[in-house]
């Protein structure tokens, strides 16, 4: 595939039904805007956990009657959950968050499960190969570990997994990667698999920016490996949402201090004639190393308008006057 990365890439869990259960046609005509306005290569992230592979199921579905030519996609195919058959009311592995779905998943982390996973993948996607792959929940996979003892075993099985991944990158001449929400997770796996890209989520934000995450995004850009942001709107919460990192905003302290910061935030957008969103994204992209963002919508209306605010520029006195109120930390050099 090509090297290079485009400034946004497309999530496609709405497309497995996260939240909402949209029709075959409402997602069609989500991809169908996607291709008629964002520049080539087109990237989608996608993982068989998404609506337990139909997310990958409606994607092919999608490509398939718009006629796209496999070659003008380049598909990311997170690994680690394998569809199985739906025995009871609701999917066991994420109950509450998707809708209407027909199967559940299991986890599948290991040698021959990521085999499995990347196999089952490949017929849910039909003509549509993955071009780029990883394992998927390797944060939450290991925070499952009840002793040390456990969590290398757990660390084990996802080294296993990243052996299964390096024989499938030379077999297929795919890109190996990873994603978590915690960076930690990440920087722990790059110490032991060559990788070609990451996935930040929720980590690398206007609103939360670590030293040390900077550090090593800096670090990993020396070694040529791509990073690809995600999730910085902490779940719609910058945006005005209700749900900061997929929880409830109560009003606790902690919670009263992320209400001040996001009013604050709102008000300096509102003097400059900013959007919070598109302040979100020019942050993000800032960021060392970074190469894209990704961006998920149910909304197909709102796809040129989530494309062209990558293209953004913030005025100087923007970030400047965002410094002087103290919500960007003195560490942040790159804006």
């Amino acid at each position: 595939m090509t090297s290079d990365f485009p400034k946004v890439i497309f999530g496609t869990s709405a497309l497995g039904n996260l939240y909402t259960a949209l029709t075959i046609e409402q997602k069609r005509e989500i991809v169908y805007q996607i291709f008629k306005h964002a520049p080539r290569p087109l990237i989608f992230d996608s993982a068989g956990k998404y609506g337990a592979g139909l997310a990958l199921e409606s994607l092919a579905e999608c490509l398939e009657s718009l006629h796209i030519d496999p070659a003008d996609v380049v598909i990311s195919n997170k690994l680690g959950w394998y569809r199985t058959p739906l025995l009871t009311q609701e999917p066991t592995f994420e109950p509450g968050v998707w809708r209407d779905l027909k199967h559940d998943a299991v986890q599948k982390i290991s040698y021959q499960g990521i085999i499995d996973c990347f196999e089952q993948g490949n017929t849910l996607l039909g003509k549509y190969k993955p071009k780029m792959v990883s394992v998927h929940d390797c944060d939450e996979y290991l925070a499952t570990a009840q002793s040390p003892e456990n969590e290398q075993e757990l660390y084990n099985d996802i080294i296993e997994a990243y052996r299964a991944l390096q024989d499938l990158k030379k077999e297929h001449n795919i890109l190996i990667g990873v994603g978590a929400k915690s960076w930690q997770a990440i920087k722990k796996v790059a110490e032991h698999v060559n990788l070609d890209w990451v996935m930040f989520a929720n980590s690398m934000t206007i609103k939360s920016h670590p030293p040390e995450l900077i550090k090593f995004m800096e670090q990993l850009n020396q070694k040529g490996v791509k990073i690809i942001n995600s999730a910085v709107f902490h779940a719609g919460f910058l945006t005005g949402g209700d749900y900061y990192d997929y929880r409830l905003v109560k009003d606790s302290a902690e919670d009263l201090k992320l209400i001040k910061w996001r009013t604050d935030f709102f008000v300096l957008c509102g003097q400059f004639k900013v959007r919070p969103a598109s302040a979100c994204i020019q942050f993000a992209l800032a960021a060392p190393g970074v190469t894209s963002i990704a961006l998920s919508t149910s909304n197909a209306a709102r796809i040129k308008e989530n494309i062209s605010m990558a293209e953004e520029k913030m005025p100087a006195k923007f970030w400047q006057a965002i410094k002087d109120q103290a919500l960007i930390a003195d560490h942040v050099k790159f804006i």
